[in-house]
């Protein structure tokens, strides 16, 4: 009898059913466009950190080219072992050309001035290259916690609004509706977090993508106006190891 009773009580009892769908189906059209803005948000970000990635990346591994760069017996030859796309042969074909020019002017000083600047354009060039969609990440990272938090708080008026034409304010009634808005303010967090992270990091590798170009901007003006005198100083290059020696024949008795 007892079981029966609490049976049909369980049954009588209104079954709340909280969760993400339940939120964005109440909050509508304004929840599934934050929503989409913070899906938006997160899928650029990603984008961003993959592409960027990918890009430093070749240009580390091509730094590491540049010894057999300069063992060539000019910048000519030289640029030739470098990749066409490559971000150091930009500088070199950009060096060379200004070397072309350079001849030109009469006044050794305004022409040596002259090709400097014409490799830092070509320097800044490459490094505003790289900076591109890091303000994206900026962005994203100062405002899609509030992007959550506008879905939020249109959530909680949704939630009071609704718990105040049922005229019942019991914890029950405030607890689930209250904690189904502040979904969007968590899925706010995880889109700035790795946003911000991602910017950090890219930037700090920017950074010493930066120095060594101009470390190799400053090695071509050196070369340039030295006709050649001047080249850092590189290793060896590395020669295949040698074959085994067989041995030696046994002496006949």
């Amino acid at each position: 009898m007892l079981i029966e009773i609490l049976s049909a009580a369980g049954e009588a009892a209104p079954q709340n059913q909280f969760g993400f769908m339940e939120a964005m189906e109440q909050g509508g059209a304004i929840a599934w466009s934050i929503f989409t803005v913070l899906v938006i948000m997160s899928v650029g970000s990603f984008y961003i950190l993959i592409t960027k990635l990918l890009e430093q990346s070749k240009i580390f591994r091509e730094y590491k080219q540049l010894a057999n760069f300069w063992r060539a017996p000019s910048l000519a030859e030289g640029a030739k072992k470098l990749d066409k796309n490559s971000a150091w042969r930009q500088l070199v074909d950009d060096g060379l050309a200004a070397e072309a020019q350079h001849e030109k002017m009469t006044d050794s000083l305004e022409a040596h001035d002259w090709l400097h600047g014409s490799l830092d354009r070509s320097e800044a060039a490459v490094n505003s290259k790289l900076a591109s969609g890091l303000p994206f990440l900026a962005t994203v990272g100062a405002t899609s916690p509030f992007v959550g938090l506008l879905g939020t708080v249109i959530g909680i008026y949704r939630a009071l609004i609704n718990i105040g034409l049922a005229g019942s304010a019991s914890i029950d009634k405030v607890a689930g509706p209250v904690g189904e808005a502040l979904i969007m303010t968590a899925i706010g967090l995880l889109v700035a977090v790795p946003a911000v992270l991602a910017y950090n990091w890219l930037q700090a590798r920017n950074k010493r993508i930066g120095e060594l170009l101009n470390g190799f901007s400053t090695d071509l003006l050196a070369n340039i106006t030295s006709n050649g005198a001047v080249k850092p100083e590189v290793g060896p290059a590395k020669a295949k190891a040698a074959a085994p020696a067989k041995p030696a024949a046994a002496a006949k008795a």
